[in-house]
């Protein structure tokens, strides 16, 4: 069976070699680059088997992108302290949305309203929340969202797609993506908040869809890689006007 690599970095913005990559059910890491082929040099490492190829890397390769720790520790911060970072970044606040349902979802009025087919009056809805988006986005700051979606969408999907309408009214770009086109870039499968390129809040949640936990995540070279997920997701989503426009269509 082929395993299952992430990509963690390289040490090279033209060619991409050397790298790093991981892999996320072992958790051995992978290196390549040039090998070392000089007779004289090869002669002088010790224990080197049979099979193995000695490379060569630079020493910030390892520095930058290898793991730090043997058992990563999680950060986890409470939900007011979640709430706080939407009001402290400085520009901008991006969000990758990976699940099929959220059962926070399914408990509201809304929800109820969608799923037997009546048409929702956003407005007045989650009035407080709404608000400070406003007051946030007056500010010059920008949320942004990639909501990922299945072929066909799930009930939970399709409303969110509906629900979009209120987050584009209150200064939210909202887009969406294919699940294929997420497997294809290899996005993580769990969603996350990125502010300021500098932190993440990664949302946990169980069984049931409900929200358990957010892990935040300060270190540089895990910041990078979920910013390259958001680089990746932004470029190939699609604004949800134009993606719900699709659907009807099909």
């Amino acid at each position: 069976m082929a395993r299952r690599l992430r990509f963690n970095g390289t040490g090279s913005g033209v060619n991409g070699c050397p790298a790093v990559h991981e892999d996320l059910d072992t958790g051995e890491v992978i290196i390549h680059g040039p090998a070392l082929t000089d007779p004289h040099d090869i002669a002088r490492l010790r224990h080197l088997g049979e099979g193995e190829v000695p490379i060569v890397v630079p020493r910030e390769l390892l520095v930058d992108f290898g793991p730090k720790e043997v058992t990563r520790v999680p950060d986890i911060i409470g939900l007011d302290e979640f709430d706080r970072l939407f009001t402290q970044f400085e520009h901008t606040a991006w969000r990758l949305e990976t699940r099929r349902r959220y059962a926070s979802d399914e408990g509201t009025d809304t929800y109820t309203q969608f799923t037997r087919g009546e048409p929702v009056i956003w407005e007045g809805v989650d009035d407080e929340w709404c608000a400070e988006r406003r007051e946030q986005t007056a500010l010059g700051k920008r949320f942004e969202r990639v909501r990922i979606v299945d072929n066909p969408p799930t009930p939970g999907q399709l409303y969110l797609l509906d629900n979009a309408r209120r987050n584009g009214a209150v200064g939210e770009d909202i887009r969406n993506l294919w699940r294929a086109d997420a497997e294809r870039l290899q996005l993580p499968d769990a969603d996350f908040w990125i502010f300021d390129s500098r932190l993440v809040a990664r949302l946990n949640f169980d069984d049931a869809d409900d929200l358990v936990s957010v892990e935040l995540i300060t270190e540089p070279v895990e910041v990078n890689r979920y910013a390259q997920a958001r680089d990746g997701a932004w470029h190939y989503a699609v604004p949800y006007e134009e993606f719900a426009a699709g659907l009807a269509a099909k």
